[in-house]
């Protein structure tokens, strides 16, 4: 499913189980697009003034995790996943009983469906199990989305027609969320450091590090558009830009020698083994 302008604003409340970046990401890309407004969230956490940035837009901030669940229609887990356990043990001592049935959304890096079905069994929940990346933010966000058998299409439906406002939303086996969640969510970061080293080169011969960051950026944004959308293999993109003998092709043995590419892949394999370890030690 794929972002656009948004037409029927929800009339359900979203809350959240921890109110770090990637909760902040989604709430300012869900509320930028008019999906719905900041009263209409609420969000948790063990210290009520890191909830500060939340509370002075308007949202419903409590350190009690029951309360946020009582309250919210639609709950996003977005805590540290080892404290998965800690949070929902919160919410048992104080809401032992759930008078009606939540939809949950993991967006908690390595915790497998499974693991999710066991933690929350005794709440009779429907789970679904998300990665989102922070570009949402300007809405150009990436997220997949693996569904637990628990979940209904309506509930589906819904967790896309709120992603896919801040982006691109894709459905995916669990088996390959992992792989796919190294490229989406840590792939930003990747990408921003490539963003600052093109930029420390200019910077390196001559240019104003302002506009050499600028430059930098803008082609990023410009070469990602062309990979998109042009339909073209990126290795014939990269051959319509080096001229025989010119400067491009230069820049590119350069990268070659360096071992771009496999630094690249070591970095998305690295990514994805980390996430499988850390499913293995909750």
């Amino acid at each position: 499913m794929e972002g656009g302008n948004f037409v029927n604003p929800l009339t359900q409340k979203i809350g959240f189980i921890g109110g770090g970046n990637m909760a902040k990401a989604i709430c300012e890309g869900i509320v930028s697009k008019g999906l719905v407004p900041y009263g209409q969230i609420h969000v948790s956490g063990p210290r009520i003034h890191n909830l500060t940035w939340w509370s002075e837009r308007g949202c419903h901030a409590t350190q009690e995790n029951g309360s946020l669940v009582e309250n919210a229609d639609i709950v996003f887990i977005s805590v540290k996943p080892h404290i998965l356990h800690t949070a929902i043990e919160e919410i048992k001592k104080t809401h032992p009983i759930m008078h009606q049935s939540k939809l949950f959304v993991s967006i908690l890096a390595g915790i497998t469906l499974k693991q999710l079905e066991h933690v929350l069994s005794e709440f009779g929940g429907r789970i679904i199990r998300v990665m989102p990346n922070t570009p949402m933010t300007v809405g150009e966000g990436c997220t997949l989305i693996s569904p637990h058998h628990s979940a209904t299409q309506e509930d589906i439906y819904l967790v896309n027609q709120i992603l896919s406002i801040t982006g691109t939303c894709r459905e995916i086996p669990e088996n390959l969320i992992n792989v796919a969640g190294a490229l989406t969510s840590s792939g930003p970061a990747f990408i921003y450091m490539a963003i600052e080293a093109l930029a420390d080169g200019a910077v390196k011969m001559g240019l104003p590090r302002v506009l050499a960051s600028e430059l930098a950026a803008q082609m990023t944004l410009g070469a990602a558009k062309m990979a998109r959308d042009t339909g073209k293999h990126t290795g014939r993109l990269k051959d319509e830009v080096c001229s025989p003998g010119g400067t491009t092709i230069q820049g590119v043995y350069a990268l070659e020698k360096g071992g771009m590419r496999a630094a690249f892949m070591d970095a998305i394999e690295n990514s994805t083994k980390k996430a499988a370890e850390m499913a293995g030690h909750k």
